[in-house]
């Protein structure tokens, strides 16, 4: 029988701080808290079908959180003092209907969390003219 993997069950990234951390993906980012596990370190936070793990052990991994409106949350999140690296902005156009409808453009924005792991939102949109 060969191995199958059907979805990512958790994504674990890495906190200094667990308490700021906490904080920020909870209060900042708005993230549903799960659980906390002190000892030995751990804070869950929900993400649809997958967890996110911050811990202090783990190291750094870059997270995509997905969106519906990319410029509502930068300017949400920038009034509660998070600072971007760049300004939202369009990666690729799904021509072909690889990960959904024809057309689709997936754009993204770049910012530091509370313990400077790099972290992405994404918006997935229809392009203004296809609207």
């Amino acid at each position: 029988m060969e191995p199958t993997t059907t979805r990512v069950h958790q994504v674990a990234q890495r906190a200094e701080d667990l308490d700021r951390a906490q904080a920020f993906y909870r209060d900042t980012l708005g993230l549903r808290f799960v659980a906390r596990f002190d000892p030995p370190g751990l804070v869950f936070f929900d993400l649809g079908t997958t967890r996110l793990l911050l811990e202090q052990g783990a190291p750094s991994a870059l997270l995509y959180l997905e969106v519906e409106d990319i410029a509502a949350t930068v300017e949400a999140l920038t009034e509660a003092g998070v600072a971007f690296v760049d300004e939202p902005h369009p990666i690729f156009r799904d021509d072909e209907g690889t990960f959904g409808p024809p057309g689709i453009e997936e754009w993204m924005v770049f910012f530091h969390d509370s313990e400077q792991n790099l972290v992405g939102l994404v918006e997935r949109r229809r392009p203004a003219a296809q609207e």
